[in-house]
């Protein structure tokens, strides 16, 4: 637990209604706390996969025949779990975002806390790191990114001045961006300002919304009908793209109606869950945290 402390751990397992001998996916392994759950509801015949692109996360491979650690992106789920010969599981658990060990160890670079290079990579094979989105990005994509994904309006004018503090200076690490940015952060919303800016740099890194979308289109193929997805997502743009796929199975157009009018939805989706007062109180990084369930039809 040292590694990640788990959020919603039991709620987002007992989503999954695990059949002892079915067959499970971990698609964000992480310190293995939810899959260690899983594991003690399988049984002998039962059978559990893990992805994690975080090569820290390969130490925590929990030794059990019954389970398999998969060094990927889980955009990759299908092509993956075709080649261990599974076409379809009972059930997919999913915990977005950051780690707690990525945050908290300091030359990952996702951390504001840290003064540490910009790195931001959840795989040190992602060849985009933070510090070239900060010093090789246009004025333009810079104020998309954050405006999009930090949803921060007054983007166009903090991407105007890291541009001017860049070419007097590269910025290569986090506390030289909080530097560049201090005119725009009031001590009162510093952290919560400086959060925004580092998650829209780490969202654009990771490409995490376009493999968040690849990932759920898949599941609607691979789960069995009766089959469960739990989802745990921790912040609106995450969460949006979760609800509206459990809703409709798909991001942004409307579902198209038959000719009496019937649309065909793929899950009947579950109740929102959210951590209890007393989680939070133990664990502050679930304060955001919400957990969507739904069932393949």
């Amino acid at each position: 637990m040292s590694y990640h402390n788990p959020v919603l751990l039991f709620e987002s397992v007992d989503g999954l209604e695990i059949i002892p001998n079915g067959i499970y996916v971990d698609v964000t392994f992480g310190g293995g706390g939810h899959s260690k759950e899983i594991l003690k509801k399988l049984g002998p015949e039962g059978k559990l996969y893990a992805f994690d692109q975080d090569e820290d996360a390969l130490k925590n491979k929990i030794d059990d025949d019954r389970f398999v650690l998969i060094h990927e992106n889980f955009r990759h789920i299908k092509r993956f779990l075709k080649f261990y010969g599974v076409q379809k599981v009972n059930g997919i658990l999913a915990d977005l975002g950051v780690s707690s060990h990525q945050f908290d160890v300091a030359d990952r670079g996702f951390s504001t806390r840290f003064d540490a290079v910009l790195d931001m990579r959840m795989s040190k094979g992602l060849k985009i790191s933070a510090y070239e989105v900060i010093n090789h990005y246009n004025e333009s994509k810079l104020s998309d990114i954050l405006f999009l994904y930090g949803e921060l309006r007054n983007a166009k004018a903090l991407a105007k001045q890291i541009v001017e503090s860049r070419e007097k200076q590269q910025i290569k690490t986090s506390f030289q961006l909080k530097e560049a940015l201090q005119s725009f952060l009031p001590k009162k919303v510093e952290n919560k300002i400086l959060a925004q800016i580092f998650q829209a740099i780490r969202i654009e890194v990771n490409q995490e919304l376009e493999a968040l979308k690849e990932f759920l289109l898949q599941t609607e193929e691979l789960l069995v009908v009766g089959g469960k997805l739990s989802v745990i997502s921790y912040h609106s743009l995450e969460d949006r793209l979760v609800k509206r796929f459990m809703r409709y199975g798909m991001f942004e157009a409307e579902p198209e109606k038959d000719f009496y009018g019937n649309v065909r939805i793929p899950f009947k989706k579950g109740k929102l869950i959210t951590p209890s007062a007393q989680e939070i109180k133990q664990n502050n990084r679930a304060r955001s945290a919400k957990l969507r369930t739904a069932t393949k039809l």
